[in-house]
């Protein structure tokens, strides 16, 4: 049988108290700090490591440089338009500009058209009232809501402008060039040939002869406003030669005809005779006027004539007025075309009071009816 065993007892009387552990306060945060910089050191570790570096810095450059790719590309878009705004607006300005300076300019020609026309309508050619100048156009630089319309409107006032310079000069042109060959023309009829102003040798212009170039103004205006002007002072030679010319009637008061150039029955001798004039019959002391421009060249008495005048006209040209009562004018006196120079008498082979009138061209007497027409169209023409 076996033995009970009975507890020891304690050696000091009382029961053993139960061992406990215990962690030390710095070693805990020590290790914790530890496991921390671990982490630090390992996700450190993995971005510094090559491959993963590179591909997350590739990333980032990628992404900074689609963004600043954009950004470039926006500044250009905004370059670009503000270039083409500012190219716009000083396109604009230009063209105002370039519409302000040839109104301008036409506005100084358009004076020179209306001295033209008053030039015009002093020698009798009234082809028209010169036009009024257009409003001037919008002054350059100026800033619209619709610069296009400026534009716009500027240029067809510089238009308008031009186009009735040029309708007031060709009319002018046409008339005076019209009216001065008619004159011409009509004196020619007659064998009086006056020489009238060229200017093509005294314009002082010159230079070599080049090729015209593409999109370079010409004068335009210009030289249709000296065309018209060289027209206008070939009118006035020619219609000067119209005034100075022996075509116009010797004697205003009313009168007859009362013997024509020709063959005709002799009132004294009652045969067939050459009479070399026309027989105008008028009140005694009647005024005898100039048939036209010229030097008297003779004043006394021829045969058959009694008391004469005759005016030397030039170029062969002699008028003679016979049986005169008295004289006006003087030997070697200039007269104008209707200058008085005598009276009407009954002087020298006359049946009674009348003038006997005498056209002579290289001392042959010639018919003065022809000349007296050509006086009538020439008053037509100058007319109008």
């Amino acid at each position: 049988m076996r033995k009970s065993v009975s507890p020891r007892p304690f050696a000091n009387g009382a029961p053993p108290r139960a061992r406990r552990l215990s962690l030390n306060p710095l070693l805990f945060y020590g290790g914790f700090a530890a496991l921390l910089a671990t982490n630090a050191l390992t996700l450190a570790g993995l971005f510094m490591a090559p491959d993963i570096a590179k591909l997350v810095a590739g990333n980032t450059d990628a992404t900074l440089a689609a963004y600043e790719d954009r950004i470039f590309e926006l500044r250009l878009e905004v370059d670009r338009l503000q270039s083409r705004h500012y190219a716009q607006a000083g396109d604009i300005n230009l063209q105002l500009q370039d519409l302000a300076q040839t109104q301008e300019l036409l506005l100084e020609q358009h004076q020179y058209v209306r001295q033209l026309a008053e030039r015009a309508a002093e020698l009798g050619i009234e082809a028209g009232t010169a036009p009024a100048p257009a409003a001037p156009p919008v002054l350059a630089g100026a800033r619209s809501n619709d610069p296009a319309a400026e534009v716009a409107e500027a240029a067809a006032s510089v238009d308008r402008m031009m186009t009735e310079s040029r309708l007031a000069l060709a009319a002018l042109s046409d008339e005076a060039t019209t009216r001065t060959d008619a004159i011409m023309d009509t004196l020619a009829n007659v064998g009086i040939r006056p020489k009238l102003p060229s200017f093509a040798s005294e314009d002082g212009v010159g230079g070599p002869l080049l090729p015209p170039v593409e999109g370079a103004e010409s004068s335009g205006l210009v030289d249709d406003a000296n065309a018209v002007a060289e027209a206008l002072e070939r009118y006035r030679a020619a219609r000067g030669a119209a005034a100075l010319a022996p075509v116009h009637k010797p004697i205003r008061v009313a009168t007859r005809t009362s013997s024509t150039f020709g063959n005709r029955k002799d009132p004294f001798t009652g045969r067939l005779a050459f009479h070399s004039g026309i027989d105008y019959a008028a009140p005694r002391d009647s005024t005898v006027l100039s048939a036209g421009a010229g030097t008297v060249s003779f004043v006394g008495q021829i045969s058959g004539y009694g008391n004469v005048v005759e005016i030397d006209h030039g170029n062969g040209l002699v008028t003679r007025y016979g049986h005169l009562n008295s004289f006006i004018a003087k030997e070697g006196q200039r007269v104008a075309t209707g200058t008085p120079i005598a009276r009407v008498g009954s002087t020298g082979r006359s049946t009674g009071p009348h003038l006997h009138f005498e056209v002579r061209r290289s001392d042959t007497a010639v018919d003065p009816a022809r000349y007296l027409k050509v006086g009538q169209a020439l008053q037509k023409i100058l007319a109008g």
